[in-house]
């Protein structure tokens, strides 16, 4: 399990992930765990890091067969977005 995470530096998490989970990720996996947090007064700021994640999921389901999750093996569903990847990054080029 642990060699599947091996090329996995850091995992940014939202604020309701703190707590015991930080030690657990490290211990298990020796991975980093950063917690971004909100401000208390419920304003509307940019999170930092979260652009990234939002941005990437919408490339992602662009394409329909990623919009939902019709597969059945997780292995497919892996495959899909791999190739999603792959078409992104072909687009730029």
């Amino acid at each position: 399990m642990k060699e599947n995470w091996l090329g996995v530096i850091k995992i940014f998490a939202d604020g309701g992930y703190a707590g015991k989970l930080i030690q657990k990720v490290k211990d298990l996996f020796s991975v980093e765990l950063e917690i971004v947090k909100r401000d208390q007064l419920h304003t509307f700021k940019i999170l930092p890091k979260r652009w990234i994640v939002e941005r990437t999921f919408s490339w992602i389901d662009t394409n329909r067969r990623n919009s939902k999750n019709y597969e059945r093996l997780n292995q497919t569903s892996i495959a899909m977005i791999h190739l999603s990847a792959i078409r992104i990054m072909l687009k730029r080029f």
